[in-house]
């Protein structure tokens, strides 16, 4: 079997009384995206500081497989260097690098590969960041929040560029608090939360394990009478919103059938129907026993 890429036992890490990781094990695939997701103050970034080395660990083992190429989240460059002349620079310090050319490319930098950093956008900082990251060939990426902060379209952008790296063959070793982000990007997440690992599987095997209903939203003119909807076979909970029913259940595919035909006999008119599966926050608060992002 191949090594994992990436492989953690029993890590910790404390800035004096305060715990940031405890205990944390996972091992990351090798050709994989794997993310590391959390809300802020997780232990995303101290688990990552100290796989790159730039915090020493208190106890635990790390093994690392390979070459390794960082972004970080608060990476910054001197405001007049240009992107080429970063990679060029970054450049020089290896054997067999890529060459600015390749990278200005890859990465859509070429109409801006001569401007001063300190004019770029924030999305082209990113794009410029991970193109560093590449610079040296390295089978494994690990990059901290990299979408953090971006507009949607950018964000977009670089999900796409990091998505590359995989079909590459290199393994992406990513933190974020983007549950979209790691449901449509990871192949692998481990759920940080209070700097232990809570779960860790792919995020349909996560999902897979919730607990939580499925939700179905149908809209009607006129709205479903209340009468009509809670005697509805698989109806765990109704809640009337803005014309609508909002009902919880664990068997969508025979309320949509029953919704139909009450929404016929009842001679109204279907104007909206959504199908919501249980998501990462479901897991995560059936996890943590909070909601996402409510940090203690």
């Amino acid at each position: 079997m191949t090594e994992p890429a990436v492989s953690i036992k029993d890590l910790w890490k404390r800035y004096g009384p305060t715990v940031a990781v405890a205990g944390v094990s996972f091992d990351v695939p090798a050709g994989q995206i794997f993310g590391l997701l959390g809300p802020n103050g997780a232990g995303k970034t101290s688990t990552l500081a100290c796989i790159l080395g730039l915090r020493q660990p208190d106890s635990g083992s790390i093994q690392i497989n390979g070459l390794v190429g960082a972004q970080l989240q608060a990476a910054t460059l001197q405001d007049k260097i240009t992107p080429r002349q970063a990679l060029d620079l970054f450049g020089s310090f290896y054997s067999e690098p890529f060459t600015s050319d390749e990278l200005l490319a890859r990465f859509e930098l070429e109409a801006k590969a001569d401007a001063a950093f300190a004019t770029l956008s924030g999305g082209l900082r990113q794009r410029l960041f991970l193109a560093l990251a590449l610079v040296n060939r390295p089978t494994l990426l690990v990059l901290d929040e990299p979408t953090a902060g971006l507009d949607p379209q950018t964000r977009r952008t670089l999900r796409s560029l990091i998505g590359e790296l995989r079909s590459d063959g290199r393994t992406v070793l990513l933190s974020t608090h983007d549950l979209q982000e790691a449901q449509e990007l990871c192949d692998r997440i481990a759920i940080l939360d209070s700097g232990r690992v809570v779960a860790c599987g792919s995020p349909a095997e996560l999902i897979g394990r919730s607990k939580s209903p499925a939700r179905v939203i149908v809209r009607t003119e006129p709205c479903l009478a209340a009468g009509i909807v809670t005697a509805l076979p698989d109806v765990l909970h109704a809640t009337p919103a803005d014309h609508a029913w909002i009902l919880d259940t664990r068997a969508p595919v025979s309320l949509l059938a029953a919704l139909v035909r009450c929404i016929d006999a009842a001679g109204a008119r279907l104007l909206e129907v959504q199908v919501r599966e249980p998501s990462l926050e479901d897991v995560f608060i059936e996890l943590t026993g909070r909601p996402w992002g409510d940090v203690s």
